[in-house]
């Protein structure tokens, strides 16, 4: 892991800084996470050591207010909780005689898949899409979607792409931009349903092109029909002509 955090906020009362709100997204927990996480902070800190420095070049007599650095760790995993250190000490192997001169820093760990449902419903942000996701997934092994409005779709479906390493839901924001984009989960999980029909369709095709198989392309035929698709486009998609493609549904329908 380099220097850099997932994501930094700056908390500020008008143009006073208040505090730096450091955000680090875990979908493993990770045994030196508290290592890190005092690299960070301490990098924080620096900088604004450095920007003291600046100002002093310019003004010597004016010096800027420290503020604190917080860390925040959001564990995503939902097969199990945290099971690494969860502060400096657990990470280091210390003699007896030296623990009590060894200064101790703990990270701040939030286990979202093992919020409860009270705590899920406080969020007033997008977050709570996301929070509620993992609360399902950890207890029911599967999700009922939500049909509250995302109010940041595409940054919400980028970070469940990362955060489930699937794909589709960066796909599904790609038609976001469009016209009647998906608005909340429920429309976002058709979508990423529909996109995986047509995956299916074209490998399907692929196979029977590959095969030869005249079963295949007429299996996907049929399917397409049910879609409510033109004979001519289901030729088109299936690499055949209308007339064999009347042929199949005209027998499907005789049965």
């Amino acid at each position: 892991h380099g220097q850099e955090r997932d994501t930094v906020k700056y908390w500020q009362n008008g143009e006073i800084r208040l505090s730096v709100i450091g955000f680090e997204n875990q979908t493993v927990d990770d045994p030196d996470m508290p290592l890190r996480v005092i690299s960070y902070d301490a990098a924080s800190y620096r900088n604004e050591m450095n920007t003291d420095s600046t100002i002093n070049t310019v003004n010597s007599e004016k010096k800027s207010s420290r503020y604190p650095v917080v860390t925040l760790v959001l564990y995503f995993g939902h097969d199990h909780r945290w099971r690494h250190p969860v502060n400096l000490k657990q990470c280091l192997e210390i003699p007896d005689e030296l623990d009590r001169y060894v200064s101790d820093y703990r990270i701040n760990l939030f286990e979202i898949a093992w919020l409860t449902d009270e705590h899920v419903s406080m969020f007033r942000s997008d977050f709570k899409i996301i929070a509620d996701y993992f609360v399902q997934i950890r207890k029911n092994k599967k999700y009922e979607p939500s049909k509250e409005t995302i109010t940041h779709v595409r940054e919400i479906l980028n970070l469940m792409s990362v955060l489930t390493n699937d794909n589709r839901f960066e796909e599904a924001c790609n038609s976001e931009t469009k016209e009647g984009g998906p608005t909340n989960m429920c429309e976002v999980l058709d979508e990423v349903e529909n996109r995986g029909i047509a995956k299916g369709i074209a490998k399907g095709i692929k196979k029977g092109k590959e095969t030869g198989r005249e079963e295949k392309q007429k299996e996907v035929a049929l399917k397409l029909y049910q879609m409510n698709m033109s004979e001519n486009k289901i030729a088109e998609i299936v690499d055949s002509n209308t007339a064999t493609v009347h042929m199949w549904l005209q027998m499907e329908k005789d049965k």
